[in-house]
């Protein structure tokens, strides 16, 4: 008797149409259902918006595994109502990647604190009220600058730039991470009060230091489990500003990311710190198994200060486990391969 192929969905978000017509072809992730299918796999889409929610979670439900990519937050909608249909289905004994109880632990930046003294860390603090940050800020910006990010957020938006004017004073001078944002000078109390939202929102605020190499390059590590299958390298440019007495279109622009594999020359020991020593302590620090780590996740780092010897060394500054896309072509063979194996093992199957 031969058992019926693995049923695995790769749900995004859409409109009724798309839904109605369900094509792959139409899919940014073709390739994806292209090597699915090329293992046997019985590959479909599932196009989801909360108007035919039900209807999802009926498709879901019969399938042996489900591959979401739903942005947290998109056009004012939330995934508070998807991720209680992802933890329904992923009870019921159906595959979820990433699970919803994994994104929250791995993907708000509150995780840069929890994870600080890991190896990839760097002088970092979380306040958990306006009047906590009030207290503490001065006197850390008095080392230099600073940057603070909103809990929850994407894009640059939430994330500041903040240094004094003037050691001796309280005026700071900050610079929002979002496009074409110009440099402001306020008081200490004045940006405190801007940042309220942030905590009626989000619960807190992270606070980094300011990485001086930020203009050399921010590299994304595309992760299948717990093994690197590429990299990412881009300019992230948006704190930096631009020269003196130039307007802020001067400043340093931000590259258009590359793809690479994960045998990327000059990052083997970046990948070998991450897949040997980091990905596992934070596994045992949050208790969470491989096989429940998201089938595709990345880490973002920044260049941090040289060793003695002249090596580079790296600061994690972001992590995304919820929606990853673009990543490397390199990665999608290595998705398919751990979304069979984990299919597989949810059914049952050998």
């Amino acid at each position: 008797m031969t058992s019926s192929p693995l049923r695995i969905a790769i749900l995004d978000r859409g409109d009724r149409e798309a839904r109605r017509r369900s094509a792959p072809e139409e899919s940014r992730f073709l390739p994806l259902f292209r090597a699915l299918s090329d293992l046997g796999v019985q590959a479909e889409r599932a196009v989801y918006d909360e108007a035919f929610a039900d209807d999802v979670r009926r498709q879901l439900m019969g399938a042996d595994g489900v591959l979401v990519w739903v942005n947290p937050l998109q056009d004012g909608r939330d995934r508070s109502l998807l991720d209680a249909i992802l933890r329904e289905v992923a009870a019921a004994g159906v595959f979820v990647s990433g699970h919803p109880d994994v994104i929250a632990k791995l993907a708000t930046k509150e995780v840069l604190y929890t994870t600080r003294d890991l190896g990839w860390g760097s002088d970092t603090h979380l306040y958990r009220s306006v009047a906590q940050m009030r207290d503490e800020l001065r006197a850390r910006l008095a080392n230099g600058a600073r940057v603070l990010k909103q809990l929850r957020g994407n894009g640059g938006s939430g994330v500041w730039k903040v240094e004094l004017e003037d050691k001796g004073e309280t005026i700071v001078r900050v610079r929002h991470a979002e496009r074409g944002a110009a440099e402001e000078r306020m008081t200490v109390d004045g940006f405190c009060r801007r940042c309220e939202p942030y905590f009626e929102r989000g619960g807190g605020m992270l606070d980094q230091e300011y990485q001086t190499r930020l203009t050399e390059g921010m590299v994304r590590c595309y992760l299948v489990h717990g093994r690197v299958e590429g990299f990412g390298l881009q300019t992230i440019n948006a704190l930096y500003p631009p020269p003196p007495g130039e307007p802020v279109e001067a400043a340093p622009r931000t590259t258009k990311r590359t793809y690479h594999p994960p045998t990327l020359p000059g990052y083997q020991l970046l990948k070998q710190q991450l897949e040997e020593q980091w990905v596992p302590a934070l596994q045992q620090r949050f208790g969470i198994a491989t096989a429940g780590l998201p089938l595709l996740w990345d880490c973002d780092f920044l260049l941090g200060p040289k060793t003695a010897s002249g090596a580079d060394t790296y600061v994690l500054c972001e992590i995304n486990a919820s929606s990853v896309s673009p990543f490397p072509e390199s990665a999608i063979v290595p998705i398919a391969r751990a979304a069979v194996e984990s299919g597989r093992l949810r059914a049952g199957r050998s």
